[in-house]
């Protein structure tokens, strides 16, 4: 088994949906911090969401994103799917973009950081510059310049909260990893 979870088992992977889920709807909906922008929060809960990519892939990542988004929408002011689809492509983005990293074997921990902040400054741009602002647009007619500066504020600080903390946590858990060459069988 690598150190990262591209080969945990079905059920893991479930259970992983399940807590980051979980996870990312309780730092989504009580640890927000709101912005001078309607609407629009400093959202932690995306660092956590990359290190699940990071562990588990792309597909986890974009159940955590939609479930975890939804479960916040549907406790305060009810969906907004432009927003929940954005997330969800946010978690698919990341995980897609770190499958090379997910090996482990091989990399340094600087590599590994570099691949985790690239994937989640593509995601942040790709999420909150693109999905979120056109889906605005075509599913409730809102208006251009209104949206595109919600998501240029929530990309820019989802992609510095992710990249901040997200890297803190990713060199919290590279150093609990047994390096390959040491350990060694005693005589």
């Amino acid at each position: 088994m690598s150190a990262f979870g591209n080969s945990a088992s079905p059920a893991v992977k479930v259970v992983a949906t399940g807590i980051g889920a979980a996870l990312f709807f309780v730092f989504g909906r009580f640890v927000a911090i709101p912005t001078p922008v309607p609407n629009t929060t400093i959202s932690i809960q995306y660092a956590l969401l990359a290190v699940f990519a990071l562990l588990y892939g792309p597909v986890v990542a974009g159940l955590i994103g939609f479930i975890g988004h939804w479960l916040i929408d549907a406790t305060t002011y009810g969906p907004w799917w432009s927003w929940i689809i954005a997330s969800a492509v946010a978690g698919l983005v990341m995980g897609a973009l770190m499958v090379r990293a997910q090996a482990g074997k091989g990399r340094t921990q600087m590599q590994t950081l570099a691949t985790f902040n690239v994937a989640a400054l593509v995601a942040c741009v790709v999420s909150w510059g693109v999905v979120a602002p056109l889906l605005d647009i075509a599913i409730y007619a809102e208006p251009a310049s209104k949206v595109f500066t919600q998501g240029v504020v929530a990309g820019v600080s989802n992609a510095l909260t992710t990249c901040i903390l997200g890297s803190i946590i990713v060199v919290a858990y590279l150093r609990t990893l047994t390096q390959d060459a040491s350990l060694r069988v005693e005589e």
